[in-house]
């Protein structure tokens, strides 16, 4: 299998995925690749391509370049704000930086989860 990921820690990811979706009612997504300059315009792109780009909540990492986004929606923006984003980013890269890709997009999905409360 191609790609950063072990089967277990896809499988770990996927549930993470999961259980972020159905505590909070919004719509948790990871894009792991490039980012096209301006970062933050690509990811709001990629955001706005989701099916429920209101109540998403996108995380997009680039291990390659170092770069995170994190991008929400209106809707998901009212219960997530942007210090809340930004301290979850923070401890994700912390993570990144210590080579723990995965476990940082879990425990950032579950920080963001945890901020956006239940629906």
């Amino acid at each position: 299998m191609d790609g950063p990921f072990t089967t277990r820690q896809l499988l770990r990811l996927d549930e993470a995925l999961r259980i972020a979706d159905q505590a909070t009612g919004l719509v948790f997504s990871v894009y792991l690749g490039e980012l096209d300059e301006p970062v933050r315009a690509h990811a709001e792109k990629l955001h706005g391509q989701l099916a429920d780009p209101a109540r998403a909540v996108l995380i997009a990492v680039s291990p390659n370049q170092r770069l995170l986004e994190i991008v929400t929606g209106s809707q998901a923006r009212k219960r997530i704000t942007d210090r809340q984003a930004k301290v979850a980013a923070m401890s994700m890269a912390a993570s990144f930086g210590g080579g723990d890709l995965a476990g940082g997009v879990i425990s950032g999905l579950d920080q963001l989860a945890t901020q956006a409360g239940k629906h």
